[in-house]
C-alpha cells in the first residue's frame, strides 16, 4: 500500500466548527490535541451530562447539541488562537464570533440561538470535558479515506460532495475504495506516531448536511445503505506518541 496523510482537521468545540492544521504531535492514549475539548449541552441532556462529566470526564453524544438534529451547525468554521486561548467561529448566516470558551459561555449561546432548530431542545451550557468529547468513551481519532469518499460520491451522482461532511481528524490518500473495512485491529504508522484501529464509524444524519450552507441536500445514509452498511471511516487510538504532518507516508501493519 502506498498511502499518504492528505489532511488533518480538529474540532475544538464538538459539532461546532472545524479547523485544518498542517501538523500535530499525538500522545499515546489521548485524542488529538484541541479536538472536541468543549461541548454544547442542550436542555434535554444537561443535568445527566453534568453528572457524567463529574464522574468520568466524558458524556455520550446524545447529551450535546449536534448537527444530526441541528444541521446548520455543519457550516461553522473555527480558528483557535494558541496565544490567547480564544476561538473564532464563522457561519454564513451569523457575524464572526471571537470568544474565550472558558469564560464567555453566554456570548457563544447568544450567537448560536438563531441557528437552533425550532421544536428541538435549545443549547444551554458550554462545558469542557475531562477528556476529549469524542463520540466514544475511549480517546480516539477518526480517520477517513479519499478513495472511499470519491466512490460514494460517484455512486450518488454528486462529484462535488464535500469530504467535510464526515468531520474526521485525518484523511488518507492512496488506498483502494473501502479497503479500510478490514483494518480493525491493524496498526497504522504515520510520521513518528503509531495508531491502532478500533472499529468502523457508524454514520448519522449529520452527514446529509452541506458544510457550506448547513442545509440537508444529500442522502448519504441512503447511499451507504445501498452498500449494505452505514459505516464510513474508522476510529483509531494512539499507541505510540509522535508527530504527524500532511504528506507523511502511511504504513499498515
Amino acid at each position: 500500500m502506498t498511502a499518504t496523510l492528505g489532511a488533518i482537521w480538529r474540532h475544538p468545540i464538538k459539532a461546532h466548527g472545524r479547523e485544518a492544521i498542517d501538523r500535530v504531535s499525538l500522545r499515546a492514549g489521548e485524542a488529538m490535541p484541541m479536538d472536541r475539548v468543549w461541548g454544547v449541552l442542550h436542555e434535554g441532556g444537561a443535568d445527566l451530562a453534568v453528572t457524567e462529566l463529574r464522574a468520568g470526564g466524558w458524556a455520550p453524544c446524545t447529551r450535546f447539541l449536534r448537527a444530526a438534529g441541528t444541521p446548520s451547525l455543519m457550516a461553522i468554521e473555527a480558528r483557535t488562537d494558541g496565544a490567547t486561548g480564544e476561538i473564532e467561529l464563522t457561519h454564513p448566516e451569523r457575524p464572526p464570533l471571537r470568544f474565550d470558551p472558558d469564560r464567555e459561555e453566554a456570548r457563544l449561546l447568544e450567537w448560536l440561538a438563531p441557528l437552533a432548530e425550532p421544536g428541538r431542545a435549545a443549547p444551554c451550557r458550554l462545558v469542557r470535558g475531562g477528556q476529549a468529547l469524542t463520540d466514544n468513551a475511549a480517546p480516539s481519532l477518526s480517520i477517513a479515506f479519499r478513495s472511499s469518499h470519491d466512490s460514494l460520491a460517484t455512486g450518488m451522482g454528486q462529484s462535488d460532495l464535500s469530504m467535510l461532511r464526515w468531520r474526521c481528524n485525518l484523511w488518507i490518500d492512496g488506498t483502494s475504495p473501502w479497503e479500510e473495512s478490514g483494518w480493525t485491529g491493524a496498526e497504522l504508522a504515520i510520521g513518528s506516531a503509531v495508531l491502532k484501529v478500533i472499529e468502523p464509524i457508524t454514520r448519522c444524519r449529520a452527514t446529509a448536511a452541506n458544510p457550506r450552507t448547513g442545509r440537508i441536500d444529500a442522502d448519504t445514509l441512503g447511499a451507504l445503505d445501498a452498500l449494505g452498511h452505514r459505516e464510513f471511516g474508522i476510529l483509531a487510538e494512539v499507541i505510540k506518541s509522535g508527530e504527524i504532518a500532511t504528506g507523511d507516508q502511511v504504513r499498515l501493519s
